[in-house]
């Protein structure tokens, strides 16, 4: 028998459909991936902003990740909003007991319209006990600068190394560049860095920009390409889902990407199948 590509997020949920979750599982599937979720945090959100959030109970994160690794183990695991310590704490245990391949973190902190999506107290846990334990961690400015201190990129690169992270992607996409847009790739402490350009894209259409690169990059990580490649494809995935949702009005605010402009059937290996 063969198999889908399974990929786990672990994130908040937008009832709006344009971030978190939704945006999570959108671009999974559009990749040709097996999308799975375990919901961390319920927000009352729409285009225009955040109105409050929700923390899932620790013992219900805990059981659907659980549930899932114990069924249908994630050949990659997408971390979005953790929201607090207990629940930062919580998801952290369950890496360690089931270590799963190919994490890849998108730490959450604020909102596109500016609201605080992280405790405090969480970041320390995130910083010490799953930081080590991640693929990729893709900030993009404003957090790095939130865990960093720094404005600075390439300050940021260095000290996002120093605690823990074994590859770093800063993104640019909430930069006020208007010809291009550019992230910062730094794999496994390396000293050359790889910029990543894309025409910038004229659009208010930017909700969920974040959770859908990052839920890119873990769905090409399973199927099997590097991780260079694999942001790289990301990267040109959320361009072009930027385009094609650019003409569209979708609420009153910040609307979503259009993440089925080109959807790929669910792809599927023989597990059995020798690796090479």
């Amino acid at each position: 028998m063969r198999t889908y590509y399974p990929v786990l997020t672990i994130a908040g949920s937008d009832p709006s459909g344009g971030a978190g979750i939704q945006a999570d599982i959108k671009t999974i599937s559009a990749i040709g991936c097996y999308a799975m979720s375990a919901i961390t945090a319920i927000t009352a959100q729409n285009t225009t902003g955040v109105r409050s959030v929700m923390p899932v109970p620790t013992a219900m994160v805990a059981e659907q990740i659980d549930m899932v690794m114990t069924d249908i183990p994630p050949l990659a695991v997408k971390i979005g909003m953790l929201c607090s310590a207990e629940i930062a704490s919580t998801v952290a245990d369950s890496l360690d007991r089931y270590h799963p391949d190919n994490i890849v973190l998108d730490p959450v902190m604020l909102s596109s319209s500016g609201t605080s999506l992280l405790e405090k107290e969480a970041i320390d846990i995130i910083v010490k006990r799953i930081f080590p334990l991640t693929t990729l961690v893709t900030p993009n400015l404003d957090e790095a600068r939130e865990l960093t201190g720094e404005i600075d990129p390439v300050k940021q690169i260095e000290i996002l190394h120093e605690m823990g992270c074994r590859n770093v992607l800063i993104t640019g996409g909430d930069s006020q560049a208007t010809d291009f847009k550019t992230d910062i790739l730094s794999t496994d402490g390396h000293k050359n860095l790889l910029e990543l350009r894309a025409d910038a894209v004229s659009t208010r259409n930017t909700h969920g920009t974040g959770c859908t690169l990052s839920s890119a990059v873990a769905s090409y990580l399973a199927v099997g390409n590097s991780l260079t490649d694999s942001v790289r494809l990301a990267k040109l995935y959320v361009t072009n889902a930027l385009k094609e949702g650019s003409f569209v009005s979708t609420g009153k605010g910040h609307g979503p990407l259009n993440h089925f402009f080109s959807p790929r059937r669910l792809k599927n290996f023989n597990p059995n199948r020798p690796k090479s």
